[in-house]
């Protein structure tokens, strides 16, 4: 099985239960998941694993968090291509931008994204929210 690893940042709380509910579908799956807030791990200690599960939420207009995660996604970006990679968030305003532009990083990285799109949750995950996370959770650390 593949070594799963979910990091995330979250500044209200709603990306951390979001990751937290990741992380319960994916040890639910019987899977070897780690989870890190990003100021946890480097990008290279990220790039070790096989899988990666990121969770940002939208900031500003609608771009991920630029203290902690942009530049830590910018130095993981150039060591995914072949990974397998799922993206999830929340967000309080907008359409998702942030997303669609964080995916197509992602592809354009040559990495393999899970599912057709990341996973966006507006504002605090309700119970349906937090169960679309495990499922996640669970489809990433299934392979």
């Amino acid at each position: 099985m593949s070594k799963t690893c979910i990091i995330y940042w979250s500044g209200t709380g709603n990306t951390a239960a979001m990751a937290d509910a990741v992380f319960e579908g994916a040890k639910g799956a019987g899977g070897d998941v780690s989870l890190f807030n990003v100021s946890e791990i480097s990008a290279s200690e990220a790039a070790s694993y096989d899988v990666l599960v990121l969770g940002c939420p939208a900031m500003g207009a609608e771009v991920l968090e630029e203290c902690e995660f942009e530049p830590f996604f910018t130095e993981l970006e150039k060591n995914i291509s072949g990974k397998r990679i799922a993206l999830f968030g929340s967000y309080g305003w907008g359409d998702g931008e942030w997303m669609r532009e964080w995916k197509k990083r992602v592809i354009d990285a040559g990495a393999s994204l899970i599912g057709d799109e990341g996973l966006i949750i507006n504002e605090t995950p309700d119970n349906s929210g937090l169960e679309k996370c495990r499922e996640l959770g669970k489809t990433a650390a299934a392979k």
